[in-house]
């Protein structure tokens, strides 16, 4: 029967801090850091539960979910600009 890795409570952090702060995808992580399918999930259910009965990493969790809404956001204006740089581009050809 194959032994459970152990990893440290450090490394755990960080994996959490990757999927929250920065939107990173379970998937990614798990292929990055070669971590079993469920891995990364129970992390962050655990922390998720942890900052339910900590309110100091209540607060956390609150910064890391609006950060990572932000981030979201931020990739959609710069989609739309995009958008919009190139409608007119395409306008300002049809005007000349």
């Amino acid at each position: 029967m194959p032994k459970t890795k152990v990893y440290e409570p450090e490394f755990k952090k960080k994996i959490v801090q990757l999927y929250l702060e920065q939107g990173r995808t379970i998937k990614s992580l798990n292929e990055e850091f070669q971590l079993g399918d469920g891995t990364v999930r129970k992390w962050v259910r655990a922390f998720r539960e942890e900052c339910e009965t900590d309110p100091d990493l209540n607060d956390t969790k609150k910064l890391y979910e609006e950060n990572r809404r932000l981030r979201r956001e931020l990739e959609e204006k710069k989609k739309e600009i995009a958008f919009l740089k190139k409608a007119a581009a395409f306008f300002a050809k049809e005007i000349d």
